[in-house]
């Protein structure tokens, strides 16, 4: 599972995994991995539903480091969310980098993603200012799934296009959850800062510190371990 893992996240094209490939990282026989999976699709499948529960987990715990408030809440997950994925890019796209084909890995193999985004909904529809409130469950969810798309856009231009003058994430985090709930930017930015102070900074902050992290401009702009695709 960690071989699959390590290979999605690496790979220049993640959907030209092999059965073979993931045998060689680790060091058997191809032929070992079926007395665990019963094929590349299943392997796949279970790589997804433990990155879409560490994901859930970390927005959780953040939720619950952050203050009592709606908003507080709602500010930490999104800053869980967009701060994991630039931290780790390379497991952000086998989650949401939507390459690998249907037959291998089925639209509902990302089921597991619906609890981070249910949760986000259930946050947004508390934490929305008055002329934000949404009448019905099905507006709500509607309102939750743009925030999303919002949060999505803003780690995927981050991690591709990592050489920009970005403003720090926290700053750009504030604004959009602003935008979604009609609070005051300052506010959340308070809100992200308490957070911080309270749970230790994120991995990736500021564009400032993103020049250290940065790959190896002979390597693919999303291997976040530093490693060439493999040959073949």
């Amino acid at each position: 599972m960690d071989a699959a893992a390590k290979l999605l996240a690496t790979l220049d094209q993640p959907e030209t995994l092999t059965l073979r490939q993931v045998a060689r990282e680790v060091g058997v026989a191809p032929a070992s991995i079926y007395s665990h999976f019963t094929d590349l699709g299943a392997l796949i499948q279970h790589v997804l539903r433990l990155r879409y529960q560490e994901l859930t987990r970390l927005m959780d715990e953040a939720a619950q480091a952050a203050g009592p408030t709606p908003l507080a809440d709602l500010t930490a997950r999104c800053a869980a969310y967009v701060h994991w994925g630039v931290d780790q890019p390379g497991h952000y796209r086998t989650l949401f980098g939507g390459r690998m084909p249907a037959d291998l890995v089925p639209g509902s193999a990302h089921g597991a993603g619906a609890e981070p985004l249910d949760a986000v909904v259930s946050s947004l529809a508390a934490a929305a200012a008055p002329e934000r409130k949404q009448p019905t469950a099905e507006r709500q969810a509607q309102a939750g799934l743009m925030l999303w798309t919002a949060l999505h856009g803003l780690v995927s231009l981050y991690n591709d296009h990592g050489m920009m003058l970005w403003p720090p994430l926290n700053d750009l985090i504030a604004d959009l959850v602003s935008l979604h709930t009609g609070k005051p930017a300052a506010e959340i930015a308070s809100l992200l800062d308490q957070y911080e102070a309270r749970s230790g900074p994120p991995a990736l902050r500021a564009h400032e510190d993103r020049d250290s992290a940065l790959p190896d401009p002979a390597l693919p702009a999303d291997n976040e371990h530093g490693l060439a695709p493999e040959a073949g």
